[in-house]
């Protein structure tokens, strides 16, 4: 039976995606190293902010020098973009506030740095439903590695067949799997919905249960 519930931020919880996109490229741009929307899909998107410059090192010559300056100002760009737009969103209140009732367990689980998942979570007003909010730093490997979900399960003293993870992109959707727990993928934040997710957690324990 399902006894936990673990979220990812950007594209999940929030609708981030496009955020971190341009706080990257506003770094970026300083440098002439801007990078295409469509190169960010295919390869970039989701994956931890630190292991970005890595790869523009490996692909584009990116001086190593600067990637702990870059990283930095891309968290500062970060921050004033959800300054702007982040807002509450009813249904994903709800949907938190009637899963903790029922007694699950709530944790988000997001290859972002700390200071943005407690910023995003506190503007988005879902830090108090929240049992646990882990980042990429308190993981060695981001995601597509399970790790961070692995974490959230031992923290919150679940096993993965007691644990629904929501996910929506290629990376996380490959560390949800690896995790061993149960998927729930989604679409856009729109589908974040109690009865979406309460329909999930039916069907799952139904088949548990046979």
């Amino acid at each position: 039976m399902i006894k936990a519930v673990l979220f990812d931020m950007d594209g999940v919880l929030i609708d981030a995606k496009d955020w971190h996109y341009e706080a990257l490229n506003l770094a970026l741009d300083h440098f002439g190293m801007a990078i295409a929307r469509d190169a960010h899909l295919a390869t970039f998107d989701g994956l931890p902010t630190r292991h970005k410059p890595n790869m523009l090192t490996k692909t584009r010559g990116f001086p190593r020098g600067l990637h702990d300056f870059t990283n930095r100002l891309k968290q500062s760009f970060t921050q004033e973009i959800a300054y702007a737009r982040c807002r509450p969103v009813f249904h994903h209140r709800d949907a938190l506030s009637r899963l903790k009732q029922e007694g699950y367990q709530l944790a988000v689980c997001s290859n972002s740095i700390v200071d943005s998942v407690k910023l995003m979570m506190n503007l988005a007003k879902l830090d108090g439903y929240l049992d646990l909010q882990l980042s990429a730093e308190h993981v060695q490997r981001g995601k597509p590695d399970p790790a961070i979900y692995n974490l959230a399960m031992e923290k919150l003293g679940v096993t993965p067949a007691e644990t629904l993870i929501l996910e929506d992109n290629d990376h996380g959707i490959q560390a949800a799997r690896a995790s061993g727990a149960h998927l729930m993928t989604i679409g856009t934040t729109n589908d974040v919905t109690y009865p979406r997710i309460r329909q999930t957690i039916d069907s799952i324990n139904a088949a548990a249960a046979n």
